[in-house]
């Protein structure tokens, strides 16, 4: 069973993101699992740092796209916005060139706070970066 509040495309949601940091970067969602969001991010000139290896930062941007993404697509959106409380990131492993997926699970879902792991793999399937993020869901006001 998905946990989703409807069903949504990975076409709906890059068309949200145009024109933000989202897109700047290079990220595309791809997949839409029952349980998982996942995405992908070049690596790039946009995305390493001078040593020629993906960016931390650009990890963690594709981590928060995720995370944010997910808890957002988990609620009703028309009275419900999920924001980030907290991230974390460990980088184990390099980059240097192609794609890296990114795929948020949760391990929480609550009413007011929620937490997403969040893996980045190259495309070898190399964990290149583990993340969790802690979101807080919040009322629209009318």
């Amino acid at each position: 069973m998905a946990i989703w509040f409807r069903e949504y495309t990975p076409q709906e949601l890059n068309s949200i993101v145009e024109n933000t940091l989202i897109s700047h970067v290079g990220i595309e969602f791809v997949e839409i699992g029952d349980d998982f969001l996942k995405a992908r991010m070049p690596v790039d000139e946009k995305t390493r740092q001078p040593m020629g290896i993906l960016h931390g930062g650009a990890s963690v941007v594709l981590a928060e796209t995720l995370g944010s993404g997910a808890s957002n697509l988990v609620i009703n959106r028309d009275e419900y916005y999920a924001v980030g409380l907290e991230i974390n990131a460990n980088h184990v492993r390099p980059a240097t060139s192609g794609y890296v997926f990114g795929t948020a699970r949760p391990l929480h879902l609550g009413k007011m706070t929620q937490v997403w792991e969040i893996k980045v793999h190259d495309e070898a399937g190399n964990l290149v970066c583990v993340s969790r993020m802690t979101n807080v869901v919040l009322k629209k006001e009318s």
